[in-house]
């Protein structure tokens, strides 16, 4: 018993925080399961629930800062496990998303892993410059650099009023366009303006 106990003492430190964070990336990676299922089966059913999981990912990832600061306990993992999280839920789960409805050609893809590595670059410059961002008076950073990368979801949220239509393939809204070697879904730009934006270092956006 001791030996196992050793094995799995680091979730002894977890707080309510740190399970609601979990349940963060719980629902992000549930969202990619989701539309691969759509894929293999076609049911709109389980593409509906990879939509719907993402805004649930947004309530725990917020409700896991606010637990920390009512219960004033948070863990040594806290940060991490929410920039992690939130890189499934509103970075790998939207792109994923974008792939399922039919952003598939050359250029979408190179977009969307762009739009992937802008907001693991973001979380990671945010992880690093918090400190210096931190108000000593509140204890709170008093600006985001760069927009945060839940803001995604307006993305999750334009793809569903596409799918809810039919908008999806080559009839995605703005159609889409050869261009040299491969075709882009000029609806994937949002996806790029998203990525500069999360890694902009003149966008400063208050914190609430």
């Amino acid at each position: 018993m001791s030996e196992r106990q050793r094995h799995f003492s680091m979730f002894r430190d977890f707080s309510l925080a740190d399970v609601l964070t979990l349940g963060n990336a719980a629902s992000g990676t549930g969202s990619i399961f989701l539309c691969l299922q759509f894929l293999a089966e076609g049911q709109r059913g389980w593409l509906w629930l990879a939509f719907a999981l993402l805004p649930l990912a947004f309530v725990l990832d917020a409700l896991d800062g606010w637990v920390a600061r009512k219960l004033r306990r948070g863990s040594p993992y806290g940060a991490d496990l929410d920039s992690l999280a939130d890189i499934v839920s509103f970075g790998v789960a939207p792109a994923v998303l974008a792939y399922t409805v039919g952003a598939r050609g050359a250029w979408d893809v190179a977009i969307l892993i762009t739009f992937v590595c802008c907001g693991i670059s973001r979380l990671a410059r945010f992880n690093v410059t918090a400190d210096a961002l931190t108000d000593e008076a509140t204890g709170k950073v008093k600006y985001f650099e760069g927009t945060p990368i839940p803001t995604s979801l307006v993305l999750v949220a334009v793809l569903a009023a596409a799918f809810h239509q039919d908008a999806v393939h080559a009839e995605l809204w703005g159609g889409r366009i050869l261009i040299g070697p491969g075709h882009w879904h000029p609806i994937t730009g949002l996806y790029l303006l998203s990525g500069m934006a999360m890694v902009s270092s003149t966008l400063r956006i208050p914190k609430p």
